[in-house]
This record gives C-alpha cells, structure tokens and sequence, in this order.
C-alpha cells in the first residue's frame, strides 16, 4: 500500500508567509536605498519589524511551530535587522567615507549574526534566553530601529545628513557592539498587566498609534529616545 501524503492547511502556512514578505520587504528595502528613495526603504524594514513580531506569535496560536519556521525566520531576522538597516544608512550617509562606513555596516552586521547565532543556541539549550524581564543585550530589531534613528531625525525635520558622516559610522559600530553585550535590556515579551491596568495600557497605545500615523517620524525618534532611556534604567536596576 502508499504511504499516505502528508498534508498541512493554508492557515497553518500563515506564519511562514509573514515571514517569506518580511524577507521580500526587506530585499525591497536595500532595492529602493540603492536607487536613492531612503523614505520608502526605511518605510519598508519598519514594516519587516511589524511582520515579524507577527509570525511567531502567530505561529504560537496556530500551533504551527516547525523547525523550518524557525530557521526560517532567523534567516529573516538577520536579512531585515543585520542587513537592510546597515546597508540603507550606508547609501544615505556614509559613501564620503566609504571605507570605513563598510567597516561600520560589517561590524554591525556580523554582531547582528552572532546575537542571532547566540539566541538559537540559548534556545535550543537549557541557558534561558531571558531572565527575569530581561534580555541579554539589545535585540536585534530594537538594533536595527536605533540604527535608523538619524534618518528618522533628518526626515522629520526635513533636513539632509545632520550628523557628520564619521561620527554615525561610530554610531552604527557601537550599536552593533550593544547587541553581541551583556548589557540587561528590558523585555517586553514577559511584561503584564494588571487587570485594573488594561484600560489605561490600551489607551496609551491607541494614542501611541495615533502619534505614529500622525508624526511618524518624529515619534518614531521619541521612541528610540525612550528606548535608550529604558536600556540605561534597566542596567542601572540590573546592578
């Protein structure tokens, strides 16, 4: 007799379909900052950071976690997060000093690669991959949107390049150095709610979403202000 065929629904494709647009988003992005069009290529990571806070809680709910969606999705993480961002910064800001804005956007990526490579393995291992409420260092999505943090500044203001060229390749380098560390940065996967709260929370971020929609960039900008602030907090309460 054949072995019967092995069959898996359309829903349960759900999270590996975010995950292959998040990817094509990301490819996209690097297009679109080669040909100099910097406000839709940010526009297009931002939306990789979206697809991917999707899938693997989509994934969760659907019961559809797979080996192959996981691999899949680091692959992504590192595409959207390791490379877009560096790449996209490079075309904008620093070709004057193209070989050490190279030498930046390589440091960033291979500390974008070796954080993922670290969270695999603290996975698939007994090591948590967080403690408490924290990670171990600044995910790589929260990286990729601190990176960007100068183009938000000049597009909000209307304004070119604001920061010299050598200064934000030392900027990228030193963020990229804050992934791969052992800084405590919070996390916002294991935060809860009191009940009393909720009202409150959804409040709060329906007027974050509004602000976003409405002065995207520059509350874009207030967020990676206040992201470092909560960075600085949480290792200041770590020690």
């Amino acid at each position: 007799m054949s072995k019967p065929k092995s069959e898996i629904s359309i829903i349960q494709l759900l999270p590996n379909m975010l995950t292959v647009t998040a990817i094509c988003a990301g490819l996209t992005a690097i297009r679109y900052g080669v040909a100099g069009n910097y406000v839709l290529a940010v526009q297009l990571i931002l939306a990789a950071c979206v697809l991917d806070g999707l899938d693997g809680r989509l994934a969760r709910a659907l019961a559809s976690d797979s080996s192959m969606g996981a691999e899949l999705d680091s692959l992504a993480d590192f595409l959207n997060f390791g490379v877009a961002p560096p790449l996209v910064l490079y075309f904008w800001a620093l070709q004057d000093v193209h070989r050490l804005g190279w030498m930046a956007v390589l440091v960033f990526a291979v500390c974008c690669v070796v954080r993922l490579a670290r969270f695999n393995v603290s996975a698939k291992s007994d090591d948590p991959v967080t403690t408490g409420e924290f990670f171990t260092g600044v995910p790589s999505p929260a990286g990729a949107l601190l990176v960007l943090m100068p183009m938000f500044a000049a597009f909000a203001f209307q304004g070119a390049v604001i920061v010299p060229p050598v200064v934000l390749c030392f900027y990228m380098a030193g963020v990229g150095l804050l992934l791969i560390s052992r800084i405590p940065t919070w996390s916002f996967k294991t935060t809860r709610i009191s009940r009393e709260n909720v009202k409150y929370f959804l409040v709060a971020f329906a007027l974050v979403g509004t602000a976003v929609l409405t002065y995207a960039w520059i509350t874009l900008l207030a967020l990676g202000f206040a992201y470092v602030i909560v960075v600085i907090w949480a290792l200041i309460a770590r020690r």
